[in-house]
Formats: structure tokens, C-alpha cells, sequence
């Protein structure tokens, strides 16, 4: 597949709306012209990339109806790739206030293009609930365990920290009741945590009494992140 054999249908698909259109005008890919309307510039590429969005962001100074418009992969590996990846492409785009158009070159398509997003200014709404657990995360976490941009390793959370805590206590102890516990540990939420025992490390002998487990036991030893300095 080339890069050129998305023009003709998107030029078919504008046409089709009442725009003129012509190539590689100024260095942009494709430009449409419709009086009365706003002129669409749409950059092409087989697949989306920074170098599109950098396109389309510098397109931006030209008109504010900028589409980056992206050729779907004939193979049904590509196809699932894109609809897997479509929406955080949509999400950019939308931050950027560019537009989307999927191009389906496939034969059973007949290059049809779908428009995903129109493009538009851009108006962030915070989510207030997200705001608040990630202050509160923030000032729960004891110190600062974890290391940014490390992946395939357990993030110490302040939940994991407060787990932690109960577990070393458990460890000098054969057992001992929650309210000891949570007073001692500081740990309000000590209830939930030995209940829900997400870790696997405590174990109820009687109401209200805990025990560690051995898997308790055996990851205290094991791992020097479970450590609340």
C-alpha cells in the first residue's frame, strides 16, 4: 500500500460534499475549497504517527480545519491494531484540535473514508473525582518508593504501605486482635485491609484476631521494597 492511494477516495469523499479540491498545495497533502466554508487541509499517512500530528499541528497555522487522515491496514492484525488504538488517537487529536479520518483501502471497503472527529477547540474538563484521590494518594504515600517511568514492577501504594505496616507488626507476633493492631500500626483502614487480604498475607483465627500467613512471611523476607522507612 502507498501513501498516495489515499488521495483519491478522501478526494472522492470531499467532492462528493461540494469542495474543490487539489494536491500538494504549499506542502500540504491534500487542500479543499468550498465557498462559504472554512478550507480543509488533510495530511495522509498509512499509519498515525508523531510525524502526522507534527503535520498537522503546523497545518494548524493555516486553517483550522485540519484532518489527519490515516490509510487502515489491509491485514487483520493492522485493523485490529488501529480500533484498539483509535480512541487514545481520538483523544489527542481532540486536545490538539485536530481532526480524524480512517481511510479502508481493503476490497470489500471500496476506500471508504469515515469521519472520527471533527475539528474543534479544545476545552479540558478536570474530572474533580480523579483530582481529589490523586492529592489524597499523594499525601498518603509515605516517602517516595517507587521509581518514575520503571514498568513491569508493583507500584508501593499508600494502601500497599498501610499493608505493609500491619504485616511487620503480625511478624513479631502469633497473632494478635485488631484493635491492637490498628492502634498500634496508626493505620485506620487495618479492618479492610486484613478482611478484604488482597496479598494473601493475613489470616483470621477467631473474630477479630490475625495472623500472618506464610506467604506473609516469605514476601517480607523476600522483597526489600516492603519496607516503610
Amino acid at each position: 500500500m502507498k501513501e498516495s492511494e489515499l488521495y483519491a477516495p478522501v478526494k472522492a469523499f470531499l467532492q462528493a460534499l461540494g469542495y474543490e479540491v487539489k494536491a500538494e498545495i504549499k506542502g500540504c497533502d491534500l487542500v479543499a475549497i468550498k465557498q462559504q466554508a472554512p478550507t480543509v487541509i488533510i495530511e495522509l499517512k498509512l499509519s498515525f504517527s508523531l510525524e502526522l500530528v507534527l503535520q498537522g499541528i503546523d497545518r494548524l497555522a493555516l486553517s483550522d480545519d485540519v484532518y489527519l487522515a490515516v490509510g487502515i491496514g489491509d491485514s487483520s492484525v493492522k485493523r485490529r491494531n488501529w480500533r484498539n488504538k483509535q480512541g487514545d488517537y481520538k483523544k489527542l487529536c481532540r486536545r490538539l484540535g485536530l481532526g480524524l479520518m480512517s481511510v479502508h483501502l481493503e476490497k470489500e471497503a471500496g476506500g471508504q473514508v469515515l469521519v472520527l472527529l471533527d475539528p474543534a477547540p479544545y476545552s479540558p474538563r478536570k474530572n474533580k473525582l480523579r483530582q481529589t484521590k490523586l492529592v489524597k494518594e499523594f499525601a498518603a504515600r509515605i516517602g517516595d518508593p517507587n521509581v518514575g517511568g520503571v514498568n513491569r514492577k508493583k507500584i508501593v501504594t499508600a494502601y500497599r504501605q498501610d499493608a505493609i505496616k500491619c504485616a511487620q507488626l503480625l511478624s513479631k507476633q502469633v497473632s494478635m486482635p485488631l484493635k491492637d493492631l490498628r492502634a498500634q500500626s496508626k493505620v485506620e483502614k487495618a479492618a479492610d485491609i486484613l478482611q478484604n487480604n488482597y496479598y494473601g498475607w493475613f489470616e483470621r483465627l477467631s473474630r477479630g484476631v490475625y495472623c500472618l500467613t506464610d506467604k506473609g512471611h516469605s514476601d517480607l523476607q523476600s522483597n526489600t521494597e516492603l519496607s516503610c522507612k
